[in-house]
């Protein structure tokens, strides 16, 4: 579709919808979504994915609070999760993955650098009637939040890695082309036996079997077995190059 936005869609839509934002997805594309035609959306406002409710706010910038392409594992993740286990969403963005967790009775811990997204998570809590009482926010880096939770014994059912391409981190750079081993070895350190890891790389240049390869070097390198590892392929209606690499990871 290259960077504009479709004359047939534009003629398709006439009369069915109040407005249309465009924002195609490459390098060039790092803003707001574009105004196209009808009302213009100045104010936040709520989306429905299935049955969970997510507040998005186009002024918000390049990310206006959730990612489609993570639908599928989101559904997932609301599927397999029970009521009171502990479910660790890590890089957590704007909470998605931590609002269907705990739609499903998981008790969440929500983790992100960012007080600005932290406090989204909490509207979208909110406009799921989730009690945020009942979960807990950490603001600060994944990587030594991690450690830490080790350090003192806390172990979690389900732990959701999505890091960005690339990170600053307190001791050092991440890649996740380069350094995804060390960080499903923290995540391995600290999941429960026959729990899960949802790992996720949003990477052009990784391969998936280099990406599974490097997650099963994670989880062995703290020690742990693979019992059982799902790829995941992205929505049907992303098409062309498979950029969003995801696995489901069941750890011994």
């Amino acid at each position: 579709m290259g960077n504009r936005f479709p004359d047939y869609l534009k003629k398709a839509s006439e009369g069915i919808t109040s407005s249309i934002y465009w924002r195609p997805r490459d390098k060039a594309a790092s803003t707001a979504p574009e105004h196209i035609m009808g009302d213009v959306v100045e104010e936040p406002f709520v989306v429905r994915e299935n049955a969970a409710l997510f507040a998005i706010d186009f002024s918000a910038g390049y990310s206006s609070g959730i990612f489609l392409d993570q639908r599928l594992n989101r559904k997932w993740v609301g599927e397999i999760v029970e009521p009171g286990q502990r479910v660790l969403n890590t890089f957590a963005y704007t909470g998605a993955f931590s609002v269907v967790a705990a739609r499903a009775g998981a008790i969440t811990t929500t983790l992100d650098l960012s007080r600005t997204y932290l406090d989204w998570t909490w509207k979208n809590f909110a406009a799921n009637n989730i009690d945020r009482e009942e979960h807990f926010g950490v603001k600060g880096d994944a990587f030594e939040w991690m450690r830490t939770f080790s350090r003192q014994g806390r172990s979690f059912h389900g732990v959701i890695l999505d890091p960005p391409t690339f990170s600053r981190k307190k001791r050092g750079k991440f890649s996740t082309d380069s350094d995804y081993a060390d960080l499903t070895s923290l995540a391995a350190a600290i999941v429960e036996p026959g729990g899960w890891i949802l790992a996720c790389a949003n990477t052009h240049r990784l391969a998936v079997d280099d990406f599974e390869q490097a997650v099963f070097s994670g989880v062995k390198g703290a020690g742990r077995s693979v019992i059982s590892c799902e790829r995941v392929p992205m929505p049907s209606e992303y098409h062309g190059d498979e950029y969003l690499k995801s696995l489901r990871v069941v750890v011994g």
